[in-house]
């Protein structure tokens, strides 16, 4: 899972950060609305998390921005502000989900992962597809039933392959969903992660296949 965390507490910020990261996921921290509102013109992200007291531009005016974008990215408001009308604002904005601080991390992480679903019309945490399952919660997977030893980099790219199943993901959009802006990966790096990833696949009915001159398209065909 790919996320932006706009948050202006530094301190808020990096420690969620460090659970999402231990989680296996990719994520980038901004702490200003209107750096974050820039950002968001020109990336994407699997899930935006977004409080609303932000220095130079309201989370609403960003979260507001997005969507005149027809920028359709979950966001989940994270924010102090517990009324109702405050609530009420936020879905009105166009909001997927609405928490006040403080929380619960393992609540957090949980919701992000039901936005996930909902966007991919998931209805559980658990993929199966003939002798492979692939557990998004506890990242594990299996080839009848024997528990696969994945990098921490391969889980990532495993969700988004599961998450994008026959569509062509140039190895552009595959280094985006699995690396943050600090790690700047080589597509190289990408080629060598998938290419391992395949190896420990054999013998399930995922197949990801190297599309030349697009990049790679994953399908999933049960006997």
């Amino acid at each position: 899972m790919r996320i932006l965390l706009v948050e202006d507490n530094i301190e808020l910020a990096d420690l969620l950060a460090e659970r999402f990261r231990k989680e296996g996921h990719a994520i980038d921290c901004e702490h200003d609305g209107r750096q974050a509102d820039d950002l968001l013109a020109h990336a994407r992200f699997d899930i935006v998390i977004l409080d609303i007291n932000l220095p130079n531009r309201d989370g609403f005016d960003v979260l507001r921005a997005m969507r005149r974008r027809e920028d359709k990215t979950p966001v989940l408001v994270l924010t102090a502000r517990s009324e109702i009308d405050e609530r009420i604002a936020g879905l009105d904005s166009g909001a997927d989900d609405y928490m006040v601080k403080p929380c619960d991390f393992r609540e957090l992480s949980a919701r992000c992962r039901a936005l996930l679903r909902r966007r991919s019309g998931e209805a559980h945490n658990l993929f199966q597809c003939g002798n492979f399952s692939f557990d998004r919660c506890a990242k594990r997977a299996s080839i009848d039933g024997r528990d696969l030893e994945l990098r921490h980099r391969e889980v990532q790219l495993l969700e988004a392959f599961i998450g994008n199943l026959g569509r062509v993901l140039p190895k552009e959009q595959v280094a985006d969903k699995v690396y943050s802006f600090e790690e700047a990966p080589s597509l190289n790096a990408i080629e060598q992660a998938v290419t391992r990833l395949r190896r420990k696949l054999e013998g399930s009915p995922l197949v990801i296949r190297t599309i030349r001159g697009l990049g790679y398209i994953a399908n999933a065909k049960e006997d």
